[in-house]
């Protein structure tokens, strides 16, 4: 059995089990989360895709492998300086720098600034597990109708999200699932 990674370039390759080496530093998803959102967006022809969490990159890095199949693009939002730095130099080692924008600042303000027509196919959460209500309500009105949002750390941080589930669970414009995988990705599907 193939894994995608190893589909990727040597140097995607190297670079990711680098940075797999560091998840609990830079708080990074799963790879198992990685290859599941790499291949939903390839499957799903999704080209327009958002990012709250930049970290190190790790994330838009299959993000970004994934829209290079779509013809897509990636804007990612990351408050630390550094984070911004490694994540740069990651996207421009893998060959994905040039279809990620990033945008540095408080999640929330960036959120609540993005222009009325600017929208969203696939919406990725990773970030401060508190706010995850704030980004659905700030990212809702740029998903486009059967577009998804996805949130990471559901099951491993549930308290800090319950509010956020509760609301999207009773929203009648969500469809929302669980998955198990390792940290608990939330999937939820724009219906009108």
């Amino acid at each position: 059995m193939i894994n995608i990674i190893d589909k990727f370039d040597n140097i995607t390759q190297n670079t990711l089990k680098e940075l797999e080496k560091t998840q609990r530093d830079f708080w990074n998803i799963s790879r198992v989360t990685a290859e599941f959102m790499y291949n939903f967006i390839v499957d799903g022809g999704f080209k327009n895709v958002l990012e709250v969490g930049t970290s190190n990159g790790y994330s838009g890095i299959w993000l970004g492998k994934a829209l290079k199949k779509t013809s897509g693009s990636l804007t990612t939002i990351e408050f630390y300086d550094k984070r911004i730095v490694l994540a740069k130099e990651n996207f421009e080692k893998c060959g994905v720098s040039d279809i990620i924008t990033i945008k540095q600042g408080d999640a929330a303000t960036i959120l609540e600034h993005l222009p009325d027509d600017y929208k969203v196919d696939f919406a990725f959460v990773d970030a401060n597990k508190r706010q995850y209500i704030d980004f659905f309500h700030l990212i809702q009105p740029h998903l486009n109708v059967g577009g998804y949002i996805a949130c990471d750390n559901v099951i491993s941080h549930a308290p800090k999200v319950q509010t956020f589930l509760e609301d999207i669970d009773k929203n009648p414009d969500y469809e929302n699932i669980v998955l198990p995988l390792p940290a608990g990705l939330s999937l939820a599907k724009k219906i009108r």
